[in-house]
């Protein structure tokens, strides 16, 4: 499969630099943020639980205290990981790395090649369990490192070997 097949082609021209980068997450991410979501919620529900068993003299306000925390962990579990997959994108093309992230706040990115350091694939746990991995392209910059999650990983080895191919294309110092 070409670079362009997996990546697609260069979009970019002068002036759209931002414009918005052309590669979604894998769908399996969806499932792994909302089971990150689910452990979250672990702690606040047995703590719930506990208070349940140990003080009977206040159901009232564990019946409102217990229906508010089922709301909140139906809502972030089923909205929160939707919501990250419909707004997260990333691309590659021969001049940068390009990413946007975030669900409450939004954050675009652009990585110039020349600037890139190193390129990593990291896979915890429950990445491994989904078949997934996050690309971290560390770059020359203060902002920090660009990350590009919830890739399945056939693709995010791909990224990595065409980061790499492409980065020795563009010799310099990356600082």
């Amino acid at each position: 499969m070409s670079d362009q097949e997996t990546f697609g082609a260069p979009r970019r021209g002068a002036g759209t630099i931002l414009a918005e980068p052309a590669w979604r997450p894998d769908p399996r991410a969806r499932l792994l943020w909302g089971t990150e979501l689910v452990l979250s919620w672990l702690l606040p529900v047995i703590g719930f639980g506990v208070w349940v068993v140990l003080d009977d003299g206040r159901r009232g306000w564990q019946a409102g205290v217990g229906t508010a925390l089922v709301i909140a962990v139906v809502t972030t579990v089923a909205v929160i990981p939707m919501w990250r997959y419909a707004v997260h994108r990333w691309e590659i093309t021969e001049e940068a790395v390009y990413t946007r992230v975030g669900w409450l706040t939004q954050e675009s990115r652009v990585a110039p090649i020349s600037r890139v350091q190193t390129v990593d694939i990291e896979r915890g746990p429950l990445d491994r369990v989904f078949g997934l991995a996050t690309v971290t392209v560390t770059t020359a910059s203060s902002a920090g490192a660009v990350p590009i999650s919830g890739l399945d990983l056939p693709v995010a080895e791909d990224a990595v070997a065409r980061l790499t191919r492409i980065a020795a294309l563009h010799r310099g110092d990356a600082t």
